[in-house]
């Protein structure tokens, strides 16, 4: 355990920052989750609909350093594939 003035607030703040980024990550992976599905219903409006609302939550936790921008990226690049796919079927 810290000992440390300054070893006990970092602590503090680590415990709160990783309180804060998991909801973020966790709000990510269920909008990603609701694209999927829209996705496997094969539901083209549903599915753009879902990818509108998802990009700025998935942009927004890259921002704050929840996810690498590089993941937040990729993720959006792999379900505005998929969902392009579906609208050109």
């Amino acid at each position: 355990m810290a000992t440390h003035k300054s070893a006990i607030k970092r602590a503090k703040q680590n415990k709160d920052r990783n309180l804060r980024n998991k909801s973020s990550r966790t709000r990510v992976k269920n909008v990603i989750k609701n694209v999927r599905a829209a996705i496997e219903e094969n539901s083209a409006e549903k599915a753009q609909t879902a990818l509108a609302s998802a990009i700025p939550v998935i942009d927004k936790a890259a921002q704050k350093g929840a996810v690498h921008r590089n993941t937040a990226s990729r993720k959006i690049s792999r379900l505005t594939k998929q969902v392009n796919q579906i609208q050109s079927a």
